[in-house]
């Protein structure tokens, strides 16, 4: 079956109905769940297990290593770390917004990694010290010539990757597609 010209084939009218949208919604709140959750429990196994030691995992190339980070990637922007706060909350809102609309599976996956990663490290910048909005990030995870990331970053990564996939197959949130991206019949 091919959908009318620049609509989804994951609307309300396929055969799955009204649930085809919904069964999107609970993939996009499942993946930001999981994400979230082990993100949470790995920094916090991070924190009891690596105060005083680094564990090699796989020699040189993969070694768990407890870094604080108060700035952004590669820790830049240390000073300003209530902006970055602020930023993180404002990206919620927003992966939110669309993640509720999402009817696109890829698109799904891509928003529920993104909240996962940014929900993640935000809850890092509220909750753990020095201070609510200045908290400094839990990151644990140190390969050669990169700076030590998380599971919110490994997250946060995956979904660029995946949104840079959409948009590159001209694929909307809402599972339509760009006119220069359809092909035709």
């Amino acid at each position: 079956m091919q959908a009318a010209r620049g609509t989804s084939l994951n609307d309300a009218a396929s055969p799955g109905g009204s649930g085809a949208p919904a069964r999107l919604t609970h993939l996009f709140a499942f993946v930001a769940v999981i994400g979230y959750v082990l993100d949470v429990v790995t920094k916090r196994w991070a924190v009891a297990a690596l105060t005083e030691r680094d564990i090699e995992v796989v020699g040189q190339w993969l070694v768990l290593h407890l870094v604080r980070n108060p700035g952004a990637a590669f820790s830049t922007g240390e000073r300003f770390t209530v902006a970055l706060t602020l930023v993180a909350i404002t990206a919620t809102c927003v992966v939110l917004y669309f993640g509720w609309r999402v009817r696109s599976p890829l698109w799904a996956v891509s928003l529920g990694l993104l909240l996962a990663g940014v929900l993640g490290n935000l809850t890092d910048r509220l909750f753990r010290d020095p201070a609510p909005f200045r908290g400094h990030v839990v990151d644990f995870l140190q390969v050669p010539n990169w700076p030590v990331f998380n599971v919110a970053d490994i997250c946060i990564n995956l979904a660029a990757g995946l949104i840079l996939i959409q948009a590159f197959r001209g694929v909307r949130v809402d599972g339509t597609r760009d006119a220069a991206q359809r092909v035709s019949p």
